[in-house]
């Protein structure tokens, strides 16, 4: 039996899987619909709209998720999830009813909130489902594949219901995903967080402030983690070049129409969901540091070939090979990605995953808060130099990530400094931690 069949026979992972899928298919509805809402209430300003909206939506997911974590972990994970559901379904329902553009940037806000607090505790609760590594790689990749898949068919299915329905009424449909994922998590039993191993005080009994700052201290003091806060930005680099001027190549640089920007945001798509079906088997070769430090490479050294791609002159043969490069930081994006689970899972004790994938969650977006508008405004001024600045700015952050990685290959195991911290908190003042007499001597 394969490691796929292993992980989707468990029911409990396969109501949470089918719950992600419909939860994102409403969210890429509310994608459609926001844009169709903010030219209803804006006019020709449309884009100021839009453009602050995920503006929103990023600073509330940095703000937002770690102070979230903090308050909600001394709350069952499931009543956690089914009320974020709620409460986004709620603000789906309330969004076509709006005449405003202040109303719907604050709506956007407490939707965006509810997300960063649903999506760091779904995160973390997946590894506590599925306890066989094999089996979390393949959740893992599962999750890829549905986000990929969201970005491909949500469009699609946005403009065949547009055929039969107006357009607020998308909102509905948005509705009834939130709605089915929170019937879907509230018919199955998550497991609370295991107690950790080390000992210590349990995350959830810390002080409030120390709760809120936990997981961004982890992110620093467990040195197999410190790689990824420089890979976050690799991908944020690479991959807000593609989201934001995809649209201006296709349009205004080879002068073709919607279709071709569809067609090459799928293809994009396309490379992600094939490094998704093949990670699998590929990290049960590779460890994840090569793998990892390999998309990364990948990412940047398309993102760096753009500009030769679009001084092309034939629009056949340019788009062909923005196509090209658009596969290949697809599959670096998710090869970069999808195994930090598993390196937290490795070396995070249990009681602190959630603070950690909420630390993550806030970290990366910080780093397409601040990438976004770079591709945004420098595009205007030329794509070739946006391209390349950002693909300088992607390969300095793979190397500043593949030198971390060589720090921690010299350091004691990550897993002691999350142990260390736990006890140093808990210990009272003046004592000191003993160091277990099997426990191997700090290198010098």
């Amino acid at each position: 039996m394969t490691g796929a069949r292993n992980a989707l026979g468990n029911g409990v992972y396969r109501r949470l899987l089918t719950a992600q899928v419909v939860c994102l298919a409403g969210t890429g509805l509310a994608t459609v619909a926001l844009g169709l809402l903010a030219f209803d209430v804006a006019g020709a300003g449309a884009g100021r709209v839009l453009g602050t909206v995920f503006a929103i939506k990023m600073v509330a997911y940095v703000l937002i998720s770690p102070v979230a974590q903090a308050v909600v972990s001394r709350l069952p994970r499931r009543q956690v999830m089914v009320a974020a559901d709620a409460l986004r379904a709620a603000v789906a329902l309330a969004l076509p009813l709006i005449d405003q553009v202040w109303q719907v940037y604050a709506l956007v806000f407490v939707l965006q909130a509810a997300s960063a607090v649903h999506s760091p505790t779904f995160q973390a609760a997946i590894p506590d489902v599925l306890a066989d590594v094999r089996q979390y790689t393949q959740a893992l990749s599962f999750s890829r594949l549905a986000e990929d898949l969201e970005m491909v068919l949500s469009p699609m299915l946005a403009a065949a219901l547009l055929l039969v329905i107006p357009p607020d009424a998308l909102f509905w449909g948005t509705a009834v995903g939130f709605a089915g994922s929170a019937a879907l998590i509230g018919s199955i039993a998550i497991p609370r967080p295991r107690a950790s191993q080390e000992g210590g005080t349990a995350f959830a009994q810390l002080p409030f402030g120390i709760r809120v700052r936990r997981g961004m201290r982890l992110m620093w003091r467990v040195r197999a983690l410190r790689p990824v806060l420089a890979l976050n930005l690799t991908v944020a680099a690479a991959g807000a070049f593609v989201l934001v001027q995809t649209v201006v190549i296709a349009r205004d640089t080879f002068g073709q129409g919607n279709d071709v920007v569809a067609v090459l945001l799928a293809v994009n798509g396309a490379g992600s969901m094939t490094a998704a079906l093949t990670l699998p088997k590929m990290l049960a070769r590779l460890p994840e540091r090569t793998v990892m430090l390999g998309g990364a490479v990948v990412m940047s050294a398309a993102t760096l070939l753009v500009p030769l791609a679009l001084r092309v002159a034939a629009p056949a043969v340019g788009l062909a090979a923005i196509g090209a490069l658009w596969v290949a930081v697809g599959f670096g994006w998710a090869c970069t990605e999808v195994p930090f689970g598993r390196i937290v899972i490795r070396e995070v004790p249990d009681a602190d995953r959630p603070a950690v994938f909420a630390a993550e969650f806030s970290l990366s977006h910080l780093c397409w808060l601040v990438t976004y508008p770079v591709a945004g405004w420098l595009g205007a001024v030329g794509l070739g130099r946006t391209a390349l600045l950002l693909a300088l700015v992607a390969a300095a952050s793979g190397l500043v990530g593949a030198r971390l990685w060589r720090a921690d290959a010299r350091a004691r195991p990550a897993r002691r400094y999350a142990a260390g911290l736990t006890m140093r908190r808990s210990l009272p003042k003046g004592a000191t931690v003993v160091r277990p007499s099997n426990a191997k001597p700090r290198p010098r």
